[in-house]
């Protein structure tokens, strides 16, 4: 089957490694991972990579209790720079090709992000894990996922979610009356205030027409079946029309 998407990439969070929370890092969550990334590249999808730093750092608590904001998130890129070598391990332990490029200048460990050459690793068939967001404090690695997809002109954001396989009208782990939405707008989005991913970062999508796809990677073979072109999880997009919610 010939992929409806050429070029993606994937954002997965930091406390999805954790696996059961017993390390900051599961070997096994890095092993399915590799898993599930690599039919990808049989189907000749490029693939870029942006992984937070949760599962090791959390700048929130810190600030609260006097840290400088700054200081603090420059210590969360840090993590995610920790995450992406460990990524990278997995997929080449998977026989993957890949590169880790950093926002952060970091050459001992790590290519620093130029996008044209990001640009040439995909179409040479390597996987790019993208670190340390955008570089930048204050900007979350939502908004650092959105900047790479622009940039490097994918087709699509797929959003990999803990335990739960898409957009609902509320926390369907609390509220039973929650449904699923398989298609839903930027602004309705932004309106009924949903946590997709940060406001800048969502705004930003809206502005360049970047659809994202909010799904579950607990499901084996979620990441195959939606580059193929099946329904999976909720699609973002600017279309006018909305598809029926259905129960979750």
């Amino acid at each position: 089957m010939q992929p409806r998407y050429k070029r993606v990439l994937l954002k997965l969070s930091g406390e999805a490694l954790a696996g059961d929370g017993k390390t900051n890092i599961s070997p096994d969550v890095l092993n399915y991972m590799s898993a599930e990334i690599k039919p990808l590249l049989a189907h000749g999808v490029q693939v870029a990579i942006v992984l937070g730093g949760g599962n090791i750092w959390r700048g929130g608590p810190a600030i609260k209790a006097g840290m400088e904001p700054p200081q603090a998130h420059y210590m969360g890129m840090l993590a995610t720079i920790i995450n992406a070598l460990a990524l990278q391990d997995a997929l080449e332990r998977n026989g993957m090709q890949t590169r880790a490029m950093t926002a952060i200048k970091m050459d001992e460990v790590a290519e620093s992000y130029i996008r044209r050459r990001a640009v040439r690793h995909m179409e040479k068939g390597r996987v790019v894990i993208l670190a340390a967001g955008t570089g930048n404090p204050y900007f979350t690695t939502d908004s650092g996922a959105a900047l790479r997809a622009a940039e490097l002109d994918a087709d699509v954001i797929l959003m990999a979610k803990n335990r739960v396989d898409g957009v609902y009208s509320a926390d369907p782990r609390t509220d039973p009356k929650a449904t699923k939405f398989d298609h839903i707008t930027y602004l309705d989005a932004l309106t009924r205030g949903l946590t997709i991913m940060d406001s800048t970062a969502l705004t930003f999508c809206m502005d360049n027409n970047l659809p994202i796809i909010v799904f579950s990677l607990d499901t084996p073979g979620n990441l195959e079946r939606i580059v193929l072109g099946e329904q999976v999880g909720t699609l973002i997009s600017k279309a006018n029309t909305e598809a029926p919610a259905t129960a979750g």
